[in-house]
């Protein structure tokens, strides 16, 4: 009797030494489970969102220390992002390498960009006794839909659909009274004659690209 009690005895300590190991390992493995970073994170630190980011959590979920520190990274990313200076633009750089060549010979604009011809428009050029000005320039002055003063009249021309200068203005040369430089026309048959008071004449998609590709500073060269 005494032998079966004993066998007994021993089976219980074996199991429950069984049952500790068992209960061990589970733990460990649990832990380092929790210890492995959120799949959701690239190697770089970013908190990148997936589908499941999106869904709605329980009322009783309650965050831990491990999500908390989840939720703070794309905060700090963002900020990083923000103070972090940006590349100065390319399209401002280009700008002073830009340089425009009025020949009043062929009646036409050439927008020249690192020794390269990258657009070519007719234009009209000034009239007899109003010859358009020779010379190398600056341009000073650009306005969307400008006002006109007529130069012998002196009667104003308000911005509009009929305005002699179209909607784009470029100035480049002026006395002190009167005004020179680059603007549309109402009237597209008037371009590529000598028919202004020495401004440059140019149909208004023209006008409108070179206001695009010049800015105050970009030299203007007038040649015969």
């Amino acid at each position: 009797m005494a032998t079966v009690r004993n066998e007994s005895v021993t089976r219980m300590a074996m199991l429950l030494c069984f049952g500790t190991g068992f209960l061990s390992l589970a733990v460990h493995w649990h832990v380092s489970d929790l210890m492995k970073p959120p799949t959701n994170q690239d190697t770089s630190g970013i908190y990148v969102a997936t589908a499941t980011d999106t869904s709605t959590k329980p009322k009783s979920f309650i965050p831990n220390e491990t999500h908390k520190a989840n939720v703070s990274r794309p905060i700090q990313s963002l900020l990083a992002k923000v103070s972090t200076p940006q590349k100065p633009s390319t399209v401002l750089a280009s700008a002073n390498q830009t340089h425009v060549i009025v020949d009043l010979s062929d009646r036409r604009v050439y927008v020249h960009r690192q020794d390269q011809v990258i657009a070519s428009y007719p234009t009209g050029i000034g009239k007899k006794g109003w010859e358009t000005p020779t010379g190398t320039f600056e341009i000073q002055n650009m306005r969307r839909n400008p006002v006109w003063r007529h130069p012998i009249t002196g009667k104003v021309f308000p911005a509009g659909i009929d305005s002699p200068l179209g909607d784009r203005w470029i100035g480049f040369w002026s006395d002190g009274h009167n005004k020179i430089g680059f603007h549309g026309t109402p009237d597209d048959s008037l371009v590529g004659s000598a028919v202004s008071h020495g401004c440059l004449r140019m149909r208004t998609p023209d006008v409108r690209m070179l206001y695009q590709q010049v800015r105050v500073g970009t030299k203007v060269e007038v040649r015969q």
